[in-house]
């Protein structure tokens, strides 16, 4: 298979039990989900519903408890931690609702940082830093702090910042949450340009069904589990 056909991301009969003492919280329940290259998903539910744990499995924050967990044909989901944060740093962009922004570094500084881990050289990492900041209208906001920009202009850094080490997949968690409706379309139109421009396969959890009308599939999971599927209609 190549382009949209291959499958980047399978979930398979994924499991994650918590122990509270003698009681057993099941919060995925043989969840399966399988995600092509290049496509566009979004994951929507009610609280309690397991988004957030699907979230962490997909991003290789956590191991399931039983299941498999397949990214580019390789199983994750036994991997060791440190296997995983190398995963995390080469293969997964994350942008979240609360920015996660270090408000004493500056624009360029918060997007060059994920690039030290992976040890890209300095001038690499000013460059690409710059192009990044450009490409999210912030050419002239890139030596600013966090507290010195807007909450969009903030969440659009999050955004350069998940594309520095190229990664293969986007996780957005609420990435409008924080954010007006009209500041939240101008995020909205950045990721849609990510997918439909540069090909990069996103994840979106949303509780906002106007935002996850963006993906080409909405994915709705309850108790641990998907219970409906829609894809997008063409217009």
């Amino acid at each position: 298979m190549t382009g949209k056909e291959k499958t980047i991301l399978d979930l398979r009969d994924v499991w994650k039990i918590y122990e509270m003492g003698d009681v057993k919280v099941p919060a995925l329940s043989g969840l399966n989900l399988a995600v092509k290259k290049g496509e566009f998903l979004s994951i929507m539910g009610p609280s309690g519903s397991g988004k957030s744990t699907a979230m962490n499995m997909i991003g290789c924050l956590d191991v399931p408890t039983k299941g498999k967990i397949f990214l580019e044909g390789h199983d994750i989901s036994t991997m060791s931690e440190s296997d995983l944060a190398q995963i995390r740093g080469k293969k997964i962009g994350f942008i979240f609702q609360q920015f996660n922004l270090i408000n004493t570094l500056t624009a360029m500084e918060n997007v060059m940082l994920p690039m030290i881990f992976q040890g890209v050289p300095k001038n690499e990492r000013v460059e690409k830093a710059r192009k990044l900041l450009e490409m999210v209208d912030l050419g002239d906001r890139m030596h600013h702090k966090p507290t010195e920009l807007s909450g969009g202009q903030q969440q659009r850094v999050a955004i350069a910042r998940s594309l520095c080490n190229d990664p293969e997949v986007i996780l957005a968690d609420e990435p409008t949450g924080n954010l007006d409706s009209k500041t939240g379309g101008t995020v909205m139109d950045f990721l849609r340009k990510l997918h439909e421009k540069e090909g990069k396969t996103i994840i979106m959890v949303t509780h906002d069904a106007n935002v996850a009308k963006n993906a080409d599939r909405t994915e709705f999971l309850r108790d641990g589990k998907i219970i409906k599927s829609m894809r997008k209609t063409a217009a």
